[in-house]
């Protein structure tokens, strides 16, 4: 049986985070790119170069979503492909200095005005203990995942 503090927690994360992300996506430059394709430029951007099969493995979706998702992104010159050096039959995957600058300006947007949040309206122990908690849900969510 799950307690009623699991519960709590549970719904106040989820509600915070939908807060969150709302309020970060409504900063982000990227309205022309589908949640879907902002996910593989930053798979790309986290990870490195790819393929294909590589990315539908990782972000966990067919192969087919994956080929039209890299065509809008490369349309968008925020990809580029090259042949796989170790079998010349598949494309590596990764991003133009133009797919790189647009994650990065998105990013320092979004991460500055939620640190400006934070100092305004959070003391330095509220900071502190934010970030105790988010370290113990990133560990409990990665311990989970390993299941």
């Amino acid at each position: 049986m799950i307690s009623a503090s699991a519960t709590q927690a549970a719904g106040e994360v989820r509600v915070v985070f939908g807060r969150v992300k709302r309020r970060l996506k409504d900063l982000a430059e990227t309205d022309d790119l589908t949640p879907s394709q902002l996910s593989m430029l930053s798979r790309l951007d986290k990870d490195g170069p790819a393929t294909a099969s590589q990315l539908a493995a990782a972000e966990r979706i067919r192969p087919q979503s994956v080929a039209a998702i890299l065509t809008a992104l490369r349309n968008a010159d925020l990809i580029e492909r090259h042949p796989d050096p170790e079998d010349g039959r598949r494309q590596v995957v990764s991003l133009t200095s133009k797919g790189r600058h647009r994650l990065q300006g998105d990013r320092k947007v979004r991460q500055e005005w939620l640190a400006q949040t934070l100092q305004e309206h959070c003391s330095e122990a509220e900071r502190q203990t934010i970030i105790k908690a988010l370290a113990l849900l990133d560990h409990a969510i990665e311990a989970a995942t390993v299941r």
